[in-house]
């Protein structure tokens, strides 16, 4: 059974997609939760992390939207079946998520390049605070390893991965800046739709877009999709709309 050790409403802050604007998230901390119950929170708007579970509560701005692709009407675009015709040369594996050098080394690598693109924070993540973030024992979540075969098996990009009864959800995506075929992420996000067609479940979600976020706005070329119409209340339906609604709260 789910226990809630936390729960809490962060304090307006400078957010870090629209950085114009204040951002504040509702936050549950809690441990114990079943897939089942992940499902639930998903379908509510809610995204994991660790053992925090989140989803916006900002006081003046609705711009993020809680995506999910309909994975039965999915249907890949020229630039999506390239970049997973581009991927095809790597071995991908799913598993339990892992914690050891190269991927702590891969991460930074990863983030030291979005620092110098798009001038995120620099920032050091040390094995205790990777295995808090990407490795959190939790029954949902798995790893996707992307690894080269002709680069001597170098691993190039990690996925973080929940599963649900309903479907999968991408949490986190990382890749080598200088080895990883071009557009890995997409291709990590289509193979996801692909998995989940193969095994007949109902959903990829792919967390909140943001539409005047470069670094978010992708999330909508995956089409069709669906968008939470708003962020329910507590006993309140979840109303998923198809096309690009706006959520409100």
């Amino acid at each position: 059974m789910a226990r809630l050790l936390q729960h809490f409403l962060e304090p307006p802050h400078p957010c870090a997609y629209l950085p114009t604007r204040e951002a504040s998230l509702e936050v549950r901390v809690a441990v114990d939760v079943s897939p089942e119950q992940l499902d639930e929170l998903l379908q509510r708007g809610w995204r994991r992390f660790g053992p925090s579970y989140f989803r916006p509560a900002c006081p003046s701005c609705r711009a993020c939207v809680p995506t999910r692709v309909p994975v039965a009407q999915f249907r890949a675009s020229r630039s999506q079946r390239r970049a997973r015709n581009q991927s095809s040369r790597l071995r991908r594996f799913v598993g339990k998520p892992q914690v050891d050098d190269e991927r702590l080394q891969l991460y930074a690598r990863w983030h030291l390049d979005r620092e110098r693109a798009v001038g995120w924070d620099s920032t050091s993540l040390d094995a205790e605070g990777y295995a808090m973030e990407f490795a959190f024992p939790h029954p949902s979540v798995r790893e996707v390893a992307f690894r080269d075969p002709g680069d001597e098996d170098r691993l190039v990009g990690i996925g973080i991965v929940d599963e649900v009864p309903s479907g999968l959800s991408a949490v986190y995506f990382f890749w080598d800046p200088e080895h990883a075929p071009s557009s890995l992420g997409t291709a990590h996000i289509v193979r996801l739709i692909d998995e989940a067609a193969t095994r007949g479940l109902e959903y990829v979600h792919l967390g909140y877009r943001v539409d005047e976020c470069p670094s978010l706005a992708y999330k909508g070329r995956f089409q069709p999709q669906e968008a939470l119409a708003e962020l329910p209340a507590e006993g309140d339906p979840a109303m998923w709309r198809a096309g690009a609604a706006r959520v409100t709260v």
